[in-house]
């Protein structure tokens, strides 16, 4: 094999890994991650989707990889703003949210410093060498954090959970980490002293005054290889704090919006949610994984949420749309509902969003 396709399989091996192992089923017995009872989404080795829909196999892997979709990216697209330097905390009704890069995003409200998703590392990849790889800074040094109070991996995908940040961050802050059913398994062999709370859905957990997050469904699945797919949970997080309540989705597939109804029945309404809205083409493929922004701009409404901070895209390239067309579909789905733009803001890494108050004078 020449050195052009060996590199163009091995990126694909990365993907594929990156996708949690789409080109096969669970080959294991039992469920290396977690052992419970079964339930309305958990069938005593695997987790699933409550009337959802299973990502695609390894044949529709192939048929989307061989297609002709691809819009290439360039190899850098800068961030307009600087890395930042964020305040040490941040009290009283503020809210403030800094983007690092794709779904990784600084929290500052009621005191507390939370990290969602982190990812310091060059590639999204299980290898260091191949897989999908950045194209701008973390728009945070790691050195310029503030002490980081609570981590939150929303799931397992290598976008996701970055082992080797989560051991820097474990050194350097000891945090504490929350994190779905099944993913401290994967957490605690880098970080063995590290404090974790694992939630099931419909779980909560008081992390100071007045502040409590909530564990709830998203439509997404897991995988960190090619023998465990689904074998440790996904989930949304609501945080309820004395600044108002925040709805954060690391990931998920619109599923007819049933989830954001009832978040929004039953945590409701939020000063704020944090949607992806990027990596979402060819839809055939990712509809189930990926929303759309259409579709974000939808859960904004039935959620809802009166700010949108949007994630998930403009770092690294996990699917076929151009860089900059989440945006653009972003801003064509605001103006047809007719939501002013700045209440939907795509964040670019560097960028800092003052959350206003929603609350009438």
């Amino acid at each position: 094999m020449n050195r052009r396709k060996f590199f163009k399989w091995s990126g694909l091996a990365a993907i594929a890994a990156l996708a949690g192992g789409v080109t096969a089923r669970s080959a294991m017995a039992g469920n290396k991650y977690y052992s419970g009872p079964v339930s309305d989404h958990f069938d005593g080795t695997s987790f699933f989707n409550p009337g959802g829909v299973e990502p695609r196999g390894g044949l529709d892997l192939l048929r989307w990889k061989l297609g002709n979709g691809n819009i290439p990216w360039p190899d850098t697209f800068t961030s307009p703003f600087p890395q930042a330097v964020p305040e040490t905390r941040v009290d009283g009704d503020r809210l403030v949210v800094t983007m690092v890069g794709h779904a990784s995003l600084l929290i500052q409200v009621a005191g507390l410093n939370i990290l969602t998703d982190p990812v310091w590392s060059e590639r999204t990849s299980p290898f260091t060498w191949t897989g999908p790889k950045r194209v701008n800074p973390p728009g945070i040094r790691i050195g310029d954090l503030p002490p980081i109070d609570i981590v939150l991996v929303t799931h397992n995908h290598y976008d996701h959970l970055d082992l080797e940040t989560l051991r820097v961050l474990q050194g350097r802050d000891k945090p504490h980490f929350i994190t779905p059913l099944g993913n401290d398994a994967i957490i605690r062999p880098r970080a063995p002293d590290a404090r974790i709370t694992v939630m099931d859905w419909g779980g909560s957990e008081t992390v100071g005054p007045g502040a409590i997050f909530h564990c709830e469904p998203c439509h997404h699945w897991s995988a960190r290889g090619l023998g465990d797919r689904r074998m440790a949970l996904w989930a949304a997080f609501v945080f309820e704090t004395p600044a108002g309540k925040i709805y954060h989705i690391g990931d998920t597939g619109f599923h007819e919006g049933r989830n954001y109804r009832a978040a929004g029945q039953k945590h409701g309404p939020f000063r704020l949610a944090n949607l992806p809205f990027g990596a979402y083409e060819p839809r055939w493929f990712m509809e189930a994984q990926h929303q759309n922004p259409e579709e974000a701009v939808e859960g904004m409404q039935l959620c809802g949420a009166s700010f949108a901070a949007g994630h998930h895209w403009g770092t690294v390239k996990l699917t076929d749309e151009g860089i900059e067309q989440p945006v653009e579909a972003l801003h064509t789905a605001l103006d047809a509902r007719k939501i002013a733009r700045e209440r939907f803001r795509p964040m670019r890494p560097g960028e800092v969003f003052e959350v206003p108050d929603p609350t009438p004078a």
